[in-house]
């Protein structure tokens, strides 16, 4: 279920499905992909539990990249993804 509720387009899944059960069961890769889809979908990364236990240097790539991305369209980067990378 909480791997379904990553594919949703509804933000309150996402941010669901980063909840404490979430952190601690899904794998790296499923993990990170969620968190890009928070900041993508604007859900605060605050609410993502275990995140700063979680955090490695590929999210740090992932995050920094996206935020390339951003500024490259003119678009503001989220203040909390400029915060850890």
């Amino acid at each position: 279920l909480v791997e379904d509720a990553l594919r949703a387009n509804d933000a309150r899944l996402v941010a669901a499905a980063l909840g404490p059960y979430g952190s601690a069961w899904l794998d790296d890769h499923s993990f990170r992909q969620g968190v890009l889809k928070c900041v993508f979908m604007g859900v605060p990364l605050a609410s993502v539990a275990g995140l700063e236990r979680r955090f490695d240097a590929e999210l740090a790539r992932m995050l920094s990249d996206y935020a390339a991305e951003l500024r490259a369209a003119g678009r503001p980067v989220p203040r909390d993804v400029m915060e850890r990378i």
